[in-house]
């Protein structure tokens, strides 16, 4: 198989950590809607690339499952991994109190929150303001850290929002200070549409440098609508930011948003990584594999263009 020339840059971390969101950010919204054993064995394939953390599920209620069927089975999915979608590298998506207990009765130890940067937004998503989601989310963080669980929230429309356009920078730092005061481990900063810059990004992480936010507790989410999810990606791990999403294949997008394609492949971040020397720990060759099992899965190809370009020679 192909790989990259390593050619190693000055000013770059010596090793990134990838945040798969593949089996649930990245399927939630694909179609046909795959059994639980094969999102269990999705996981297992990419924990055996050598993904250290992969988001697995996600407990929403009973109204939002019936409009996103494809994860309304997270306990079928985590019974089905048993001790392998445990643990603090195995996190699940609980967007309320209820969602929270239900994970927490299946002996999850990691969750997520979903969190939005916009007033909008969180009406569509939490049907309440943004203050009070913020408000709400002060108690699930303090239930799961009571329980000894690590949490990271999404923070979503960081950089652009459908209905509000563009997102004052205060309002991100406003959520993400609230949020990491509240308990959170860690932020994940997310560009919901793919609209985003690099002039943006940079933007973005020099003002909650300044607001005393250190980039060790940062993450960074980007989708690929308008093509600039890896260049948006690379200017964050410049800035140094260590800890970046990205979904195996490209899988992905947003219901708000209807030209919105997926979030930023994984394979495509690999290839670039690998050949700017920063060490990962995944394995290129089994995670091309890993996607094309999918697709097969799903019926389409994927839309990775590292996938595309590899997955012959695998």
């Amino acid at each position: 198989m192909r790989r990259p020339h390593p050619e190693p840059v000055a000013g770059l971390p010596e090793r990134v950590t990838i945040y798969e969101v593949g089996p649930r950010d990245g399927l939630q919204h694909e179609s046909p809607t795959l059994p639980a054993p094969d999102k269990a064995e999705f996981v297992r394939m990419l924990a055996e690339t050598g993904l250290d953390t992969v988001e697995v599920a996600a407990f929403v209620p009973a109204d939002r499952a019936e409009r996103m069927p494809q994860i309304a089975d997270a306990p079928e999915v985590l019974a089905n991994l048993g001790a392998a979608g445990l643990g603090w590298h195995r996190p699940v998506l609980v967007p309320d109190a209820e969602g929270l207990e239900r994970a927490l009765a299946c002996g999850v130890s990691a969750v997520a929150i979903p969190a939005s940067a916009t007033e909008s937004y969180a009406q569509h998503l939490l049907g309440c303001s943004r203050a009070e989601s913020l408000d709400r989310f002060v108690a699930v963080v303090a239930r799961a850290k009571g329980e000894g669980a690590w949490v990271r929230a999404h923070l979503a429309m960081c950089l652009g929002d459908p209905w509000e356009g563009s997102v004052p920078l205060s309002q991100v730092v406003d959520a993400t200070r609230r949020l990491l005061e509240s308990g959170c481990d860690q932020i994940s900063l997310g560009d919901t549409l793919g609209v985003a810059t690099t002039g943006q990004v940079h933007r973005l992480l020099e003002s909650l440098d300044a607001a005393g936010v250190g980039l060790e507790a940062l993450a960074v989410h980007f989708h690929d609508t308008y093509g600039q999810g890896l260049a948006n990606t690379l200017t964050a791990i410049r800035l140094g930011v260590t800890c970046v999403d990205a979904s195996a294949g490209g899988l992905g997008g947003c219901p708000y948003a209807r030209s919105a394609t997926g979030n930023l492949a994984t394979e495509d971040l690999l290839w670039a990584l690998d050949g700017l020397g920063v060490r990962t720990g995944v394995d290129l060759k089994k995670l091309v594999a890993t996607s094309a099992w999918l697709a097969g899965r799903l019926g389409r190809p994927a839309p990775s263009r590292v996938v595309a370009a590899l997955q012959e020679t695998v």
